[in-house]
């Protein structure tokens, strides 16, 4: 078994500054590829920015030069800081991670539970 607890939402104003955090824990042998991801009302989820294992970084054009993905792999910890936060970020974040359990078993992908993030004035 394999849980992931997000944390690190909340209200913030425009251009305020968040720090978004994912722990994994469990039955864990390696993570491949992470990513945040966020949907907001009425939108389909969208992803913002991955990172993988060797540390290669891709961001959404809305959120580059504001937000930055990185990764703690001793302890299969991902984050997500975001500044110059616009009302357009509104939206409920999720991380997503690309666990390997067990050596002899392939990579799947796992879900954290979501956390608001909510920008306004």
């Amino acid at each position: 078994q394999v849980q992931l607890v997000e944390s690190g939402g909340g209200l913030v104003q425009p251009g305020g500054s968040l720090r978004l955090s994912c722990a994994a824990s469990g039955s864990i042998f390696s993570i491949n590829a992470v990513g945040w991801y966020r949907q907001a009302p009425g939108k389909q989820r969208e992803l913002v920015a991955a990172i993988t294992s060797r540390g290669n970084t891709n961001y959404a054009d809305s959120v580059k030069g504001r937000f930055a993905i990185s990764r703690d792999s001793a302890n299969n910890r991902v984050y997500l800081q975001m500044n110059s936060l616009k009302p357009e970020d509104t939206a409920v974040y999720y991380c997503n991670l690309d666990i390997q359990s067990r050596h002899y078993e392939p990579t799947r992908p796992y879900w954290g539970q979501g956390t608001q993030v909510t920008v306004s004035s």
